[in-house]
């Protein structure tokens, strides 16, 4: 008995002693298992080299079935890593590119237990630029939209799941800028008009009750003084 112990303790510390590892200047490099603090469950598991990640590391949710809930192939030679999300249907959620721990390029987001991308966007060093598209789950496109350094910037288009551009306007640095036009589902113009810096201005055309009025957005909100003495006759 005393040596059927001995051996399981030394095949117990031979197996702990295959991950988890640190070279010679302390940095983690092999095989290495993370885990949930309270629980102990596993957290992630992948491969060290002298300190940096390389190739997929693989993690786990809080849970009994331990189940996918992301993957991170890491790429030493452009510091990248190109990420995949998943959620606890095993369907992903998102992917993309993160260099240098930022967004860059293309990610993708799905609709929900879905393999239809629902969304697509562009990133340059962790902002949103080009263009952002939004799309129905019928993979009709129901959004369209330009971006620079994060924001809002030039046109933008909001479409029905019947092909109908919804809204039609134009932005800059984040804000309403130009004209802009917005129909029902039915293609009818219900507004159109100018925006300056978010704020409609000038002469709009609205489709109110059967018949398009024009509105002077200038004098919308405006406060007039009270008089302070009565009128004379």
């Amino acid at each position: 008995m005393k040596s059927v112990i001995i051996f399981l303790v030394v095949t117990t510390s031979l197996f702990a002693q295959e991950y988890n590892k640190l070279d010679e200047k302390g940095q983690k490099h092999g095989l290495w298992k993370g885990y949930y603090e309270e629980s102990k469950r596993l957290r992630y598991e992948g491969t060290f080299n002298h300190g940096k990640e390389t190739g997929i590391f693989t993690f786990f949710d809080d849970t009994r079935l331990g189940t996918v809930i992301a993957t991170r192939d890491f790429n030493t030679t452009d510091n990248s890593c190109y990420t995949i999300f998943y959620n606890q249907s095993k369907n992903k959620v998102s992917e993309g590119k993160v260099v240098n721990k930022q967004f860059q390029g293309e990610w993708k987001y799905y609709h929900e237990n879905s393999n239809i991308v629902m969304t697509s966007e562009f990133y340059i060093n962790g902002k949103l630029n080009g263009i952002r598209k939004v799309f129905y789950k019928s993979g009709t496109i129901a959004e369209e939209a330009n971006y620079k350094d994060g924001l809002k910037d030039g046109l933008y288009k909001k479409y029905a799941e019947n092909g109908v551009i919804l809204e039609e306007s134009n932005y800059k640095k984040g804000q309403y800028e130009g004209i802009a036009i917005f129909r029902d589902a039915q293609n009818r113009i219900v507004a159109k008009g100018l925006f300056k810096e978010s704020k409609k201005t000038g002469i709009w055309e609205l489709f109110e009750n059967g018949k398009i009025i024009k509105k002077n957005m200038n004098l919308q909100g405006k406060k007039f003084a009270k008089r302070t003495k009565p009128v004379q006759e």
